[in-house]
């Protein structure tokens, strides 16, 4: 177990406000993170990848860095113009 898991799991027993919400947190974190990788791979700024979905720059930094409540729709459109198909797994 890394170092980082330590604290958080350490942190998580310790402080309630902390673990409140920390899971959803973590995977909003996540999609933000994998848009921004999809978008850096396609070559693309954020400015140039709003101009493909019709919007503007900071509408793809909110996004990327506070994707809670992202509709579905927004992430094919997003991942449209990346050139990628988005494919949804329940595991």
């Amino acid at each position: 177990m890394s170092d980082l898991k330590k604290y958080i799991d350490k942190r998580k027993k310790k402080d309630k406000k902390f673990a409140e919400g920390y899971d959803e947190r973590y995977e909003q974190f996540k999609i933000g993170m994998v848009l921004r990788q999809a978008r850096e791979e396609a070559g693309l700024t954020q400015e140039e990848l709003a101009r493909r979905l019709h919007t503007k720059k900071t509408a793809i930094s909110r996004i990327e860095n506070h994707a809670e409540d992202i509709k579905l729709s927004t992430l094919e459109r997003v991942a449209s113009a990346l050139g990628k198909k988005l494919e949804i797994k329940i595991a």
